[in-house]
């Protein structure tokens, strides 16, 4: 998913599945940190972005996967 403003910048995650590069200058940042508390649960802290620490989840995919569906929905599919 990317979302083009009306300035033509655009915002997405960062996946290999294109080259970003062939759309233009690449402004890369971190959106969150993925990491084990000390119980060994995984947390997504998107808090780089302005956003909340979601979880914990007992498996680190089910970590990943929550901070895709926030960033999504929040930052690609937001007025931001």
């Amino acid at each position: 998913m990317i979302r083009i403003n009306p300035d033509g910048t655009m915002i997405c995650l960062y996946t290999e599945k294109i080259t970003l590069s062939e759309l233009g200058q690449l402004d890369i940042k971190r959106a969150s940190h993925v990491e084990p508390n000390e119980k060994g649960e995984w947390l997504s802290d998107l808090t780089p972005i302005d956003g909340p620490i979601l979880g914990p989840f007992s498996k680190r995919s089910s970590a990943l996967l929550a901070e895709i569906e926030w960033i999504e929905k929040n930052i690609i599919e937001g007025d931001d």
